[in-house]
């Protein structure tokens, strides 16, 4: 069970309840050195703030989010983050591909005077997951960038094959270079045996 902190079970037992959104975006790639300025983090307050020594940029442009919802292929989270891109910053990376790379939301709460609780403890993490579907929509008025992001649950549905032979399998279930000489699942594929398998519920 979700322990909430003191600030936040007080917003949660008041009658206004006022709420905003941090999203971090890490572009930066595997195999290249770190670079600060790949890491984008942004935030619906109509100011920047700092949460856990990092700067969210405010008034960012977050036109929308969608909460977890359920994949008719697998069941697994999916949030969706829609963020305006007038300047082409996200675009350029979507160009670069970033299919894959982090996403973070978090949900904060504002106090009774407006204020944003900005502690660790104050500050949820609702969502942890990587961009798996990024599309680019133009309109008459804006640009959007539509990050689709899933979790690593998004992985049931993956298979993955390989090819191998009694030998291979001996390789890969021994714990030396010589295998695992009881391992006798290839036993009765070469060897032109003829097995019964019976069918249903017995």
């Amino acid at each position: 069970m979700r322990v909430f902190s003191s600030n936040i079970q007080s917003v949660l037992n008041s009658n206004k309840i006022d709420f905003f959104f941090l999203i971090k975006l890490d572009f930066n790639r595997p195999n290249d050195a770190f670079d600060a300025n790949k890491v984008k983090r942004f935030s619906n307050l109509p100011k920047n703030i700092e949460f856990n020594t990092e700067i969210y940029q405010g008034s960012s442009g977050l036109f929308e989010y969608d909460s977890p919802k359920f994949s008719s292929v697998v069941d697994r989270e999916a949030y969706k983050v829609v963020l305006t891109d007038l300047i082409n910053e996200i675009s350029t990376e979507m160009r670069n591909n970033i299919v894959g790379h982090d996403i973070e939301v978090r949900v904060g709460f504002l106090d009774s005077n407006g204020e944003p609780y900005l502690s660790v403890q104050d500050v949820l993490l609702v969502y942890k997951g990587f961009i798996d579907r990024p599309i680019l929509q133009s309109t008459q008025e804006n640009k959007l960038a539509i990050l689709e992001g899933t979790s690593p649950m998004a992985d049931l549905d993956m298979v993955r094959s390989f090819m191998s032979s009694k030998a291979g399998m001996g390789l890969r279930s021994g714990i030396d270079v010589q295998g695992n000489p009881t391992d006798t699942s290839f036993n009765f594929i070469y060897d032109n045996e003829e097995i019964m398998i019976r069918w249903g519920k017995i």
